[in-house]
């Protein structure tokens, strides 16, 4: 049973459990007019946790973590994140001249003093079809470009009689990584580069590519956007593509939506208050773009242990609720950070209360409200169903009374409301919905 079917039975009192649907549900071929994203993807991805250096044994380690504990709420994409190819990777900082693992034609090879199992030319193969047998996804995290040290020693770009000098834009840099030179998409052979690139990923099994340094500047590198999307749909193999970091404009938001299936609104998000308020005005703005198959990505869920095991997060659990109420109301995908080999029981419940999930995962006509400062509103539908769902921000530092007329929920008379994080009665309502807010704090409702 496909997730759409699980959610639709288990509507009523929240998402129901997601099946393990094995390997060949990772690998299924989609057909003519299937969405590749159907619902904001769920997962976790390694960034938050190990930034640049996770290993093999610490990657296996996790995913079977996460399909005991989260696989059965949903989240189903394990993402390896940045410089799996850099053999001296070792914290947030990337070396000023790397010498990352790749093959003869200029194309990234996870690094196999960190990945033995990728040892002659298995790539990720290995570790992907172990991911699909446990019934999950298996993505990676790819630059935008072509190596620079490709450039350097100026490899052939496969099956064709061009080479990385020949397509690469030596003045397409990233300006925090010094790893990729972009690529002229003008140039002949600049297709067939990037082809080459998600034919060897799809070999391999992978089905969810986080690409970086696409969306700034965004029309300078559209064009390497849309090579991407080119070369994913020449693979044949259906591959999710989510690009990053922010800001995506929102005034390409017909293009983005076009191209892939979740893009990043904003920088890297981190455990900060600042950060989190900020959001609620991306996600507002981004609110008329978001569609089933395209989702504005708020990024990734800085929860339980951070930063290399350093520090726990520094988001208070009121502001922990606010960021799970936020991502879902908004619909924004949902892909843990935190490290899973010590995730407590605060957190698990936190990512795990099915009736919230279904706020994210199955709810329609998602909206914000605006009605006085230090408040922030937004409700929706449940799929199939004329109740409301109903949430309530306090932005300021002290408590406060948030509240919205019925009447602008297209709701009369009297409703009957159910808190979704206690899964209690919160009693009934006419008129109008108020109730006490901590401060940073969210309360979440389903109107009847």
């Amino acid at each position: 049973m496909n997730r759409r079917a699980l959610l639709a039975s288990g509507l009523a009192g929240g998402v129901a459990a997601v099946g393990v649907a094995g390997q060949a549900g990772a690998q299924a071929s989609a057909s003519a007019g299937t969405l590749l994203a159907p619902r904001p993807p769920m997962g976790w991805n390694s960034w938050n946790s190990f930034a640049t250096t996770i290993t093999e044994a610490q990657a296996r380690e996790t995913a079977a973590i996460m399909r005991a504990k989260l696989l059965p709420f949903g989240y189903d994409i394990f993402t390896v994140d940045i410089q799996w190819y850099e053999p001296a990777a070792s914290s947030y900082e990337y070396n000023a001249e790397p010498v990352p693992a790749m093959d003869g034609y200029g194309r990234l090879i996870p690094a196999p003093n960190r990945f033995p199992s990728s040892a002659g030319g298995k790539g990720f193969a290995p570790l992907a079809a172990d991911v699909h047998k446990m019934g999950m996804k298996f993505g990676i995290h790819l630059m935008r470009g072509i190596p620079r040290l490709a450039v350097k020693k100026n490899l052939p770009v496969l099956g064709t009689p061009y080479r990385a000098q020949d397509i690469a834009d030596t003045n397409s840099i990233c300006s925090w990584n010094p790893d990729m030179y972009g690529v002229d998409m003008t140039k002949p052979g600049a297709q067939a580069y990037y082809d080459s690139v998600f034919k060897l990923y799809a070999d391999w099994g992978v089905d969810f590519v986080k690409m970086d340094d696409m969306s700034r500047p965004y029309d300078a590198h559209a064009p390497e956007i849309e090579g991407a999307h080119k070369a994913i749909r020449n693979t044949g193999r259906p591959m999710m593509l989510s690009l990053s970091p922010g800001e995506t404009p929102v005034i390409r938001g017909d293009h983005v939506r076009q191209y892939a299936q979740m893009w990043r609104i904003s920088d890297d998000f981190w455990d900060d208050w600042g950060m989190l308020e900020a959001q609620f005005t991306r996600l507002e703005n981004w609110n008329p773009h978001r569609r089933p198959g395209a989702w504005p990505d708020a990024d990734m869920l800085p929860l339980g242990l951070l930063a290399l095991g350093k520090r726990d997060t520094r988001f208070t659990p009121d502001e922990q609720r606010t960021l799970m109420t936020l991502w879902s109301i908004a619909r924004s995908p949902l892909i843990m950070g935190g490290d899973l080999r010590h995730l407590d029981a605060p957190t698990l419940a936190l990512l795990t209360n099915r009736a919230v999930l279904a706020v994210n995962q199955a709810s329609t006509d998602n909206q914000p409200h605006f009605v006085e400062d230090g408040t922030r509103i937004w409700s929706a539908r449940p799929e199939g169903s004329q109740d409301r769902y109903l949430a309530l921000f306090n932005t300021t530092d002290k408590p406060k009374e948030v509240g919205i007329a019925l009447r602008e929920l297209g709701k009369a008379g009297t409703v009957r409301l159910r808190d979704l994080w206690t899964g209690q009665d919160a009693g009934t309502a006419s008129g109008h919905v108020t109730r006490t807010v901590p401060s940073h704090g969210a309360a979440l409702y389903r109107l009847t």
